[in-house]
């Protein structure tokens, strides 16, 4: 969401009118699309007619090279399966129908993140445990009465699979749902496989904030950069190699069994579009691959202050608006700061009245140069000019709190708030820049790619 998403704080702006971006390919940046139709509800994937092996993508997932092992990590097992929409083989059929027609293993029960198994579920919106209507399997809920895996949902289990899509960003709480899955699994001595995918922003791309201990939470489960430069299954190598990560004891951490089952024809240097792989919307409102890119470069610029991340219903996380403000004003505002990589074009969307609505396009002209996150910091600190008084000062506490856990740094947060629109953004990025480069170099031991 922002938090997945966001989390509910972002579906609330959007009311609001909140976040917006594009996109670019590792050697050329792609150019902004067409105006989208209002986000669709996304459905259940139905499995296509089969394709020949010559016109698949060449990058298999973890489920496709599970699947070209014949199951023998999983032969003879009981099996749960944490997965949502986007947990498809690269024909696009459900991991829930793969692994449930495979002969020598038993799905025996399934679990959903946020947004649930369907990806219908609203971002914060808590939902309950259901019944998958293909399989007939039962569905139990992570992000509802429980956050984490029971043991009596974790009972005959010998392994929990995880197959889910992250976007790249540490507030998106797929990532979040996985460590905590973790925890639940090692302390119940169940083995946790995590089915491998790519990273839709590559695995060079490390920018922005680390997160402070004190705002460690769901819709921040790791104290890495905002963009972390990782594959849910390097992630979860993290979780369990380092000490600290996972809140369970040391015996616990050293006892559990993780594998990681990486993908084939996947490497760092390739964002989505390189893989060939269909986009499925991750949530609600990742509607494709550039809302995607845009959810980390805008995102954190739309929690408080007034900014839109959309043009009306178009470009989610793509567009950004700012109330009494033309877009003119906007690109004139934020262009005096030469934020390296991006350009910003005027454009128009449609608002839910039907009305045609101007706004801005964050495009990326050049992606090798481009800090993703550093234009949300430039639009804080001009909400905070934009305003009489500080917006982010005077934000309720929830509100206030919210913001801490997903941008992670509480010296910003103590800058931004007693220095307003005089706030030295260009210093704050410098130090995170020296820092992702220092965690980038760490993060290197729990690559599974080159």
């Amino acid at each position: 969401m922002f938090r997945r998403l966001l989390v509910a704080t972002a579906l609330t702006l959007l009311t609001a009118g909140a976040l917006a971006l594009m996109t670019g390919c590792a050697s050329k940046p792609a150019r902004r699309p067409p105006p989208p139709a209002p986000p669709p509800v996304a459905p259940a994937a139905r499995p296509p007619e089969p394709e020949p092996e010559a016109l698949l993508p060449a990058v298999l997932p973890g489920i496709d090279v599970l699947e070209a092992d014949h199951f023998a990590a999983l032969a003879g097992k009981t099996v749960g399966l944490l997965t949502h929409p986007a947990g498809v083989n690269r024909r696009g059929e459900r991991t829930v129908d793969v692994l449930a027609r495979a002969r020598n293993l038993q799905l025996h029960a399934l679990f959903a993140p946020e947004h649930g198994l369907d990806g219908t579920a609203k971002a914060g919106d808590n939902f309950a445990d259901t019944i998958d209507l293909r399989t007939k399997l039962p569905v139990f809920s992570l992000h509802g009465k429980h956050r984490k895996p029971t043991k009596e949902m974790l009972a005959d289990l010998d392994v929990l699979v995880v197959d889910l899509q992250d976007i790249g960003s540490r507030s998106y709480t797929f990532i979040s749902c996985l460590r905590w899955t973790m925890e639940a699994c090692f302390e119940h001595g169940v083995e946790v496989m995590v089915l491998d995918r790519p990273n839709p922003l590559g695995g060079l791309k490390v920018d922005g904030p680390p997160l402070d201990p004190e705002w460690v939470s769901y819709v921040g489960a790791f104290r890495v950069p905002y963009v972390h430069g990782l594959t849910i299954g390097e992630l979860a190598r993290m979780a369990k190699d380092t000490p600290g990560v996972l809140a369970v004891s040391e015996k616990i951490r050293a006892k559990g069994r993780l594998t990681v089952i990486p993908m084939r024809g996947w490497n760092r240097r390739m964002q989505w579009p390189d893989t060939g792989l269909r986009w499925i919307p991750t949530s609600p409102f990742i509607p494709d691959y550039n809302s995607a890119v845009g959810y980390a470069m805008v995102g954190l610029g739309t929690e408080i202050g007034g900014w839109t991340w959309g043009v009306g219903t178009f470009y989610p996380f793509r567009g950004i608006g700012y109330p009494k403000h033309t877009p003119e004003q906007i690109i004139a505002e934020l262009g005096q700061y030469h934020i390296p990589g991006l350009r910003l074009e005027k454009v128009q969307g449609v608002g839910r009245d039907g009305k045609v609505i101007g706004g801005v396009y964050v495009e990326i002209a050049d992606w090798e140069a481009l800090r993703p996150t550093e234009i949300s910091f430039y639009m804080m600190k001009t909400a905070a000019k934009w305003n009489l008084l500080n917006p982010f000062a005077t934000a309720p506490s929830d509100r206030q709190n919210m913001f801490n856990k997903l941008v992670g740094s509480s010296a910003w947060w103590k800058a931004l708030t007693t220095q307003g629109g005089r706030v030295d953004v260009a210093g704050f990025i410098r130090n995170w820049s020296e820092r992702a480069a220092v965690y980038q170099q760490q993060s290197r031991k729990y690559w599974l790619y080159p």
